[in-house]
């Protein structure tokens, strides 16, 4: 079993940052993709990036390439997703997530546990 707790979230204006975290409990941490999604009123839950565990180019939906960061601190058993640049269509609540197979999809359906998620506003 693995416990994923976000925090970081809150209101913004356009064009500021904000920084997410992800603390998984655990300690195969590691060895697990890391994905972060998110999911607007009315909307499907949505890939934002992700990290392989066995390395490879972190990956990124199109509409955050370029201003979003995807990291992990694995002796912290922590993800982050640090957020430049920010729009009013980013508003959403943001979720990570874990594959423990490490197939490092985009695929909501492969990722195993997910945190409770953290609200995300920006406005005009």
């Amino acid at each position: 079993q693995v416990q994923l707790v976000e925090s970081g979230g809150g209101l913004v204006q356009a064009g500021g940052s904000l920084r997410l975290s992800c603390a998984a409990s655990g300690r195969t941490f590691s060895t697990y993709t890391v994905g972060w999604f998110r999911q607007a009123p009315g909307r499907e839950r949505e890939f934002v990036a992700r990290s392989r565990a066995s390395g490879g180019t972190t990956v990124y939906a199109d509409s955050v390439k370029g201003r979003f960061t995807l990291s992990r601190d694995n002796a912290k058993n922590t993800a982050y997703l640090q957020m430049n640049s920010l729009k009013p269509e980013d508003t959403a609540v943001y979720y990570c997530a874990v594959d423990i197979a490490d197939f490092a999809t985009r695929q909501v359906n492969q990722y195993n546990y997910w945190g409770q998620g953290t609200q995300v506003t920006v406005s005009p």
